[in-house]
C-alpha cells in the first residue's frame, strides 16, 4: 500500500458506500469446485486449473500459469490461499504493535531481524522463536490458523533471504517476496546484471516455492522517474526473467502487481509484460484514504474487469479495513470474504499494519486488527472458511 494525501470529504451527507460485492453481471458468484490437472507444455510443466462459473456471467477464464507445480507456487484446485504482510516489532518487543515506521520497498523495510522473547503458542507457536516468527504467530494465533503466505518487503539492494524469509521458506508457508525496483533503463542496460543475478542464485539455494511480486505499483505517477514507460517497464521485467532463467531458477512464481486504482486512469493494463511473462496477477487494493467507507468491491472493480481477460490466477497482496471504519470494520471484512470467494482469485493476503498512517490520529491509513475484537473475529472468519483454507491446516478457536 502506499501513501495518499487526503482529499476533501465528500459534500452532502451520503456516504461514499458502494455495492457489497462485486460480480460480473451483478450477482454473487456460487462456490464452484474446481479442477486442475498438469499439462507438459514446450517451455515445461504448465499447471492449468478449471474456473467455475459466477451466477449470471458465464463461465471464468480458464487459469494457467507458467510455474512449474510442485518446484513453484502454483494455485491451489479449490479456494483461496490466506496470507498476510504482519509488520517486525517496534524496538524489538516481541508482541504485535499497531504502529510502525519504515515504508515497505524502501531498503531499509521488512523484517529482517530476530524478535525477542516469545509469543504464545497457538497453531504455529512452535515458529516463533525463528528470527522475525513473534509477530507472524501472534498474527496466526489470532487467526486460528496458520498463513499459507507470510509477505516480507525488501529493498533493491537488499540481500535476501535473511531473517524472516529463511524462516519463512523454512516452514511450509510460501514465502511472497516484495522486491523494489529500480531504474528501468539502467536494469536494460545490464548495470544491474550482477545484483539481479546474485539474488536469482539466492532464491534458487533455498529450494522452496518462492512468489516474486518485483517493482508493486509500478503504475503510480511518482514512481515515473524510474519507471519511465509502459514499454520500459515490460523490457526491465523481461530482462529480469532471462537472467533467472538463465540461472535455472524454477522455484519461482512472478506475481505482477500493478495498484488496483491504476485500472481507472491512467491504465494500469499497459504495463503487463503478457501471458507467457506473467504466473500470477495481482493487485494491491487500499480503499483509498480519500472515501469516507468504500467496499473492497469498489476497490477491485475495474481491476477484476480486466483480469477476466487474462487466463491466470489472480492475488490481492495487499488488502485492509481502514480503522476509520469504527464499528463497520466488521462488516466491511464480512462483505469482502464475499467478494473474494471468486473462482479466479487464488490467494488474499492482508495488510495488517499502520505503517502508511501518516500520525497516530490518521485511521484512515490505519489497517491493522489488533486490539478490535470485532475485526479480529471477521477476518478470523474469513482465514478459516474453507474457501481460504485449501490446504486444510488445523483450526483452533484462536484468540
Amino acid at each position: 500500500m502506499v501513501k495518499a494525501r487526503s482529499r476533501t470529504a465528500r459534500a452532502g451527507t451520503g456516504r461514499a458506500r458502494t455495492a457489497r460485492a462485486f460480480r460480473p453481471g451483478g450477482a454473487r458468484a456460487a462456490r464452484v469446485p474446481l479442477a486442475a490437472t498438469a499439462l507438459v507444455a514446450a517451455g515445461g510443466l504448465v499447471a492449468t486449473v478449471a474456473a467455475g462459473c459466477s451466477d449470471g456471467a458465464g463461465a471464468a477464464p480458464k487459469i494457467t500459469t507458467t510455474a512449474r507445480a510442485g518446484i513453484a507456487p502454483t494455485p491451489p484446485q479449490q479456494g483461496a490461499y490466506f496470507g498476510a504482510w504482519v509488520p517486525p516489532p517496534v524496538g524489538g518487543a516481541a508482541t504485535r504493535s499497531p504502529s510502525a515506521t519504515a515504508s515497505p520497498g524502501t531498503a531499509s523495510a521488512g523484517p529482517s531481524g530476530t524478535a525477542s522473547g516469545s509469543a504464545s503458542p497457538g497453531p504455529a507457536g512452535k515458529d516463533a522463536d525463528k528470527p522475525g516468527m513473534a509477530p507472524v504467530s501472534a498474527f496466526e494465533r489470532d487467526m486460528g490458523r496458520q498463513l499459507d503466505i507470510v509477505q516480507s518487503y525488501r529493498g533493491w539492494k537488499s540481500e535476501f533471504p535473511t531473517g524472516l524469509d529463511t524462516s519463512v521458506v523454512g516452514s511450509n508457508r510460501y514465502l511472497l517476496l516484495t522486491w523494489a525496483g529500480a531504474d528501468t533503463k539502467e536494469i536494460v542496460q545490464g548495470k544491474y546484471d550482477a545484483l539481479i543475478r546474485a539474488r536469482a542464485k539466492a532464491i534458487k539455494a533455498t529450494g522452496k516455492p518462492v512468489f516474486l511480486r518485483w517493482s508493486r505499483d509500478m503504475d503510480r505517477a511518482s514512481l515515473k522517474d524510474r519507471v519511465h514507460s509502459p514499454a520500459d517497464f515490460i523490457a526491465a521485467w523481461k530482462h529480469l526473467r532471462q537472467i533467472f532463467t538463465a540461472e535455472k531458477v524454477d522455484n519461482v512464481a512472478w506475481v505482477w502487481c500493478p495498484s488496483a486504482r491504476g485500472f481507472g486512469a491512467p491504465n494500469a493494463g499497459a504495463f503487463y509484460p503478457g501471458d507467457d511473462q506473467v504466473d500470477w496477477i495481482c493487485a494491491d487494493a487500499p480503499p483509498g484514504a480519500d472515501y469516507e467507507y468504500r467496499d473492497l468491491s469498489e476497490t477491485l472493480k475495474l481491476f477484476m474487469q480486466w483480469a477476466r481477460g487474462r487466463h491466470k490466477p489472480i492475488m490481492i497482496a495487499e488488502f485492509g479495513v481502514p480503522k476509520a471504519y469504527g464499528q463497520r470494520r466488521a462488516e466491511w471484512l464480512r462483505a469482502a470474504t464475499r467478494t473474494l470467494e471468486d473462482p479466479q482469485v487464488k490467494a488474499v493476503v492482508y495488510f495488517d499494519s499502520d505503517e502508511q498512517a501518516e500520525d497516530a490520529r490518521d485511521k484512515r491509513r490505519a489497517y491493522s486488527v489488533t486490539g478490535d475484537t470485532r475485526a479480529v473475529s471477521a477476518l478470523r472468519e474469513l482465514a478459516t472458511a474453507p474457501y481460504f483454507n485449501p490446504r486444510n491446516l488445523p483450526v483452533t478457536s484462536g484468540g
